[in-house]
């Protein structure tokens, strides 16, 4: 069967939740993905800032094999050494104390929530707490991630969801301590905002909601599940802030492909959950974890963050030309190692689209953002190669 008769019948059988482009992804190799009839792409979006390290890194694919081979699966009733070994990587690589492993980043959000909700009940007795979310931000699709998730039209059809969340504005400190009160158990934000267009927090921003939070006996929840595991150039982005917060999630990066998630807290908070407060089938099972800890040691071993600071650097240099070669189609550049978004004055769908088309996978995030979120691998020339294609794809929108 062709390819074009080949997904008209996939898509008699998936929902229409995606707005899949017409390609049929075969294999990778290194930053490379290739279709089923051998059509080569140059992978800017790494599966949405999942894949760091690239395709067909042969230690980090045996690694995996082996643990299909020894132990898929077990109930979290008993210990396994690739759990433990993940827990405590992440553990010390994230500054926290406590980790509880969810297939997902979404889920991830749900447990961090909830963990949130019960330290506020231990310490006040009542079910009655608030979150404070943000403006823009993107939390996940599952109902309590929804109900934090602050762009309506990801929450409008699907209420009612959990209730008392307020909105504030991202980067806007007054606003958030004017939404702060004594039910309030937490505030949820991004350090560096994904799908709402790449907004890095301001350090004066993030600092100011920290002590916030100190002087008020609230939790500060940062969602680290696209920003963190390395992409900015530090393991976490709050490294960079001179913050630490009570709870982290954690997902995309921490399988690089392997479906694993997090919520992390320092011990205070973590004593909160006892059992049967919360759980997982799936969650932290042998072959999620034995994925993180070989991540963990890959990253060492590669010595990434050094090299994502450098790329990082080097990405933000060619965007930056490029803005100014097309100031009449680009309003704004942003972002953080190798997090980065250009603003578009014209529609970003075709461009990505034409990118696509011109043998370059690029994602958009927002309401108009090229985003650039590649495997952490990278080197200068395909930094080179995705800018040769960009700009003429640029050029034919003047």
């Amino acid at each position: 069967m062709d390819k074009k008769n080949w997904i008209i019948e996939a898509d008699r059988h998936f929902m229409h939740t995606y707005n899949r482009y017409p390609m049929v992804l075969d294999h990778g190799d290194g930053v490379y993905l290739y279709e089923t009839d051998g059509t080569k792409y140059l992978d800017f979006a790494a599966g949405i800032a999942v894949f760091a390290l690239g395709y067909g890194n042969k230690e980090y694919n045996e690694a995996v094999k082996a643990q299909v081979d020894k132990l898929l699966h077990t109930s979290n009733y008993y210990y396994t050494e690739p759990a433990g070994d993940a827990a405590r990587d992440l553990c010390e690589a994230s500054g926290m104390d406590r980790v509880f492993f969810t297939n997902s980043g979404t889920e991830a959000v749900e447990g961090a929530l909830k963990l949130a909700r019960k330290y506020y009940y231990n310490k006040h007795g009542e079910a009655d707490s608030e979150i404070i979310a943000m403006d823009h931000s993107f939390h996940g699709r599952s109902m309590g991630a929804l109900a934090v998730t602050g762009t309506k039209k990801y929450r409008e059809a699907f209420g009612p969801l959990i209730g008392e969340v307020r909105f504030a504005e991202y980067n806007n400190l007054e606003s958030v301590a004017c939404l702060m009160n004594e039910k309030t158990a937490a505030v949820i934000l991004e350090t560096v905002q994904g799908e709402g267009g790449i907004y890095p927090a301001a350090k004066e921003f993030l600092q100011g909601v920290r002590k916030l939070c100190d002087e008020k006996g609230i939790l500060l929840i940062l969602d680290e599940i696209q920003c963190g595991m390395g992409r900015t150039g530090t393991m976490f982005a709050y490294e960079q802030y001179d913050v630490k917060p009570d709870i982290i999630t954690v997902a995309k990066a921490l399988g690089c492909g392997v479906p694993v998630g997090a919520f992390a807290a320092r011990n205070e908070v973590a004593a909160s959950m006892v059992p049967g407060d919360h759980g997982s089938t799936y969650g932290g099972n042998p072959f999620a974890c034995n994925a993180v800890r070989t991540v963990f040691d890959l990253y060492e071993k590669l010595d990434i963050l050094n090299h994502v600071k450098e790329m990082g650097e080097y990405l933000f240099g060619v965007l930056k030309d490029i803005k100014a070669e097309f100031p009449e189609l680009i309003a704004a550049h942003r972002g953080i190692g190798l997090m980065q978004g250009l603003e578009l004055k014209v529609p970003v769908g075709p461009v990505v689209k034409s990118c696509i088309e011109s043998g370059c996978i690029l994602i958009s995030a927002g309401n108009n953002v090229i985003r650039f979120v590649p495997p952490l691998v990278i080197e200068p020339c395909h930094v080179d190669e995705m800018a040769q294609v960009l700009r003429k794809v640029l050029s034919e929108c003047k």
